[in-house]
């Protein structure tokens, strides 16, 4: 009996890491030493163990699926909340983000509307809305209304585009992207109908768009697939007004007087130095003289040492007034 319990207790430490990993618990697995030595150390009861290492468990499998859900979200990593700038926003906008943040337009199958004319932010808005949906464990896609249409119609030419749909289906917010840049044909309307109709009152669309609903018909040409995708995606959705200056026009004015603060510096390549009477200039600047030639090439015209030294002492002007000469010859007068 007692080589049998000898046996057990070998065994037994190697086999439980191979039955909770089994039963698809790694974080069990990787801390059930640690908090059992924890759980002796400080008197826990058994529940209290049990609790401690199933806590462990769920922690670590949110913190995978949100890694997941990021990948495969396709949302750009850069436009974030943190990255967002609050104050720039319109101040109804602003009073409507934290509610969007939380998701609970997910859960009623509503829709995002963000209108604007370009350099609004209106893309950055609605993906650090889909970066804080990722955060609260919503599936969340991100993608261009051209490359999306484009998917839909190469499946439908393959004949899956119900498959396709079903495959879009398991996100539960999709951000349509710039759906005011894409002037369709008949085909790409038709799926881009398809898709909006298939979502309607089942799963959320964030869309932005620099087009109102008065200009649509330049992506639904007919009027009455117009009036009907309209009236699809407006009948539950929350409308977003990104009006206000452009942010990429005060971003590149800011790049401009920030190069404007910069002290300007001298090419010490262009600029002859003379240290005597036989100096010459560098060499970049005799090429720069003979690329102004339409038959000049990287080799730079032969030159006598005399030409040389007169051309760099026409160039003296007012910024050098000392006279040049050779110490081993004397001044005829």
């Amino acid at each position: 009996m007692n080589g049998e319990t000898t046996v057990t207790a070998a065994v037994e430490p190697q086999t439980l890491p191979m039955l909770l990993r089994a039963l698809k618990l790694p974080s069990f697995a990787i801390h059930h030493e640690d908090v059992a030595r924890k759980a002796e150390a400080e008197g826990w009861t058994f529940n209290h163990h049990l609790r401690h290492l199933a806590e462990l468990e769920l922690a670590d499998r949110r913190t995978r699926r949100i890694e997941r859900l990021l990948k495969t979200s396709s949302l750009p990593a850069e436009k974030t909340l943190s990255a967002l700038k609050l104050e720039k926003l319109p101040t109804k906008v602003r009073r409507q983000l934290p509610a969007l943040c939380e998701g609970g337009f997910v859960d009623r199958a509503e829709n995002v509307l963000a209108f604007g004319l370009p350099g609004r932010g209106k893309t950055h808005l609605v993906c650090a809305i889909g970066h804080e949906l990722v955060q609260r464990g919503y599936a969340v896609l991100f993608a261009s209304a051209v490359l999306l249409v484009q998917r839909l119609l190469a499946a439908k030419k393959e004949l899956a585009l119900e498959r396709e749909l079903k495959r879009l289906d398991v996100y539960a917010a999709i951000i349509l992207d710039d759906i005011g840049y894409i002037q369709q044909d008949r085909n790409e309307m038709e799926v881009l109908f398809t898709f909006l109709a298939e979502r309607y009152e089942r799963r959320s669309v964030l869309i932005t768009s620099n087009l109102v609903f008065s200009q649509w018909d330049r992506i639904f040409k007919d009027p009455m697939t117009t009036a009907a995708a309209i009236d699809r995606v407006v009948h539950h959705s929350v409308i977003l007004e990104m009006n206000g200056p452009s942010i990429r026009d005060e971003h590149a004015k800011n790049r401009v007087d920030d190069e404007k603060k910069k002290p300007k510096r001298e090419n010490a390549q262009n600029r002859c130095q003379y240290i005597g009477p036989e100096e010459t200039r560098p060499l970049a600047a005799l090429r720069n003289d003979d690329r102004q030639s339409p038959l000049a090439s990287d080799t730079p015209h032969p030159r006598t040492q005399e030409t040389i030294h007169n051309l760099c002492n026409d160039r003296k002007g007012d910024h050098q007034r000392r006279h040049l000469r050779d110490p081993n010859t004397t001044t005829t007068k």
